[in-house]
């Protein structure tokens, strides 16, 4: 019996884990659109990566100055993906480096 309750504690703990990167993702988008944040609002990153809001992104493909690509995995990308983003998972970025356009911006997403 003990053995039991381990086994459920242990999947029931695994699976809030899972779910946990999810959870924000998910009260914000039920909450309606992305309201655009300004510098000030925004943390410095300090991984030397340009980030940019839902809004440029939008300016930027209207513009045709940016390609989107998805680097998640093909079930997530089935599941939902950003219009026009082509499918080239992070493990394989590398064998489709030929690929991308040397003239626009290349944003990428994950979640």
């Amino acid at each position: 019996m003990r053995r039991i309750y381990s086994f459920l504690a242990i999947t029931l703990l695994s699976l809030m884990v899972l779910t946990g990167c999810n959870s924000a993702e998910n009260k914000t988008s039920s909450a309606g659109p992305i309201a655009p944040q300004t510098p000030a609002s925004r943390a410095a990153p300090t991984d030397g990566i340009r980030r940019i809001t839902v809004v440029e992104l939008r300016e930027l493909l209207a513009k045709n100055e940016a390609v989107v690509i998805d680097v998640r995995n093909q079930e997530a990308y089935n599941l939902s993906h950003i219009q026009g983003a082509k499918l080239i998972p992070v493990a394989d970025t590398l064998k489709h480096i030929d690929e991308l356009p040397k003239d626009k911006l290349i944003v990428t997403y994950c979640a």
